[in-house]
C-alpha cells in the first residue's frame, strides 16, 4: 500500500472484508477465532442463541472475504482465522488515520496564522 493511498486493486480486496466485519455475529466469530486454533461448528455455536446453520452461513461470508478458512477432518469442518486480510485492513486504517492527522495539523497551522 502506498503512502498516497491504497490502489484500486487493494480497495477491491478490502471492501468485502469491511462488509463481512460489519455484522455483530461475524465480529463475535472473528474474536473467538483470534485464539488461533481451529473450531468446529459445534464449538463456535456454544454460548450462542443461533443455530448451527446460522453460524455456518456467517462463516461462509467470512470465508468468501478471505478472513476464515476451513478444512474437513473426518466428518467435521474445522474453521480457523486467516489474519492477513485483517492486517491489510489495519494498515489501511493506519494510513487513513495518518492522513487525517496531517490534515488536522495543516488546519491548526492555518488557523494559528490567521489569529
Amino acid at each position: 500500500m502506498s503512502r498516497k493511498g491504497p490502489s484500486s486493486a487493494a480497495v477491491k480486496r478490502q471492501a468485502p472484508v469491511f462488509a463481512a466485519l460489519g455484522d455483530e455475529t461475524r465480529l463475535s466469530l472473528v474474536a473467538k477465532l483470534c485464539r488461533r486454533r481451529r473450531y468446529s461448528i459445534s464449538q463456535l455455536t456454544e454460548g450462542s442463541r443461533l443455530t448451527r446453520q446460522a453460524i455456518t452461513k456467517h462463516l461462509r461470508v467470512l470465508e468468501r472475504a478471505g478472513i476464515v478458512r476451513y478444512m474437513h477432518t473426518g466428518r467435521e469442518s474445522l474453521f480457523e482465522l486467516d489474519p492477513e486480510p485483517i492486517e491489510e485492513i489495519r494498515e489501511y486504517l493506519d494510513l487513513v488515520s495518518e492522513q487525517w492527522d496531517q490534515a488536522l495539523t495543516r488546519l491548526k497551522a492555518f488557523v494559528e496564522v490567521r489569529e
